[in-house]
């Protein structure tokens, strides 16, 4: 799901990420036997499995913390959540009010690449998958990210793909492994999608 970068006490810097992907790549992965924790963002979603454990973040600073500790763990990880890759330099404590402020600027600083760090920690035998979110290029930048990255994997979404991406049930993917081998899917629900990364993960996992 997303992450929220908090400006003052009510307002933050967010993105319409639902989380359903990441939901339904934690279900598939508990339903073949895998022994899941689930990092989730702002979410409405829920979910009761016994191989899940859940953890619960609000901020990418938040998020990269409790990544960085599990991924010490794992023999897989998918980071397919939006998190936002800029915050308030500085968040104010009150609400601002706009009387006072009919023109406001806010200060941005970058937060840290999750993916890259943990890429930067990856030892041979994990697999790391992320997802990407293009519009341009979009194969080329998704390749990039692999190389840039040290993944074994990623998912590629076009925001340009109807019925695909934020907020909705269906998602329509491209899986690119550090071969540069591309499977391309039509579009299906997100659970089904899930199903296939899964068995491209595996197909990965046998090599």
């Amino acid at each position: 799901g997303p992450t929220y970068e908090a400006i003052d006490a009510v307002r933050f810097i967010g993105n319409f990420s639902s989380g359903k992907m990441g939901f339904a790549l934690a279900n598939t992965a508990a339903k073949l036997g895998a022994e899941v924790f689930l990092i989730t963002g702002p979410t409405s979603l829920s979910i009761k499995n016994n191989r899940i454990k859940s953890f619960h973040v609000t901020s990418a600073d938040e998020m990269f913390k409790i990544s960085s500790d599990l991924f010490l763990q794992a023999d897989i990880a998918i980071l397919s959540a939006a998190v936002s890759d800029f915050r308030p330099k500085k968040a104010k404590k009150n609400k601002i009010k706009k009387e006072r402020n009919s023109n406001l600027t806010i200060d941005l600083v970058s937060n840290v690449d999750i993916l890259k760090h943990l890429g930067s920690i990856k030892k041979a035998n994990q697999l790391l998958i992320g997802f990407a979110l293009e519009s341009d290029n979009e194969v080329d930048n998704a390749i990039k990210k692999i190389k840039n990255k040290n993944l074994d994997a990623i998912v590629l979404n076009s925001l340009n793909d109807k019925g695909a991406g934020f907020n909705h049930d269906t998602n329509k993917v491209t899986f690119i492994n550090n071969k540069n081998d591309l499977t391309e899917f039509k579009l299906k629900t997100k659970l089904e999608v899930s199903e296939d990364i899964f068995n491209e993960i595996i197909k990965l996992n046998d090599e």
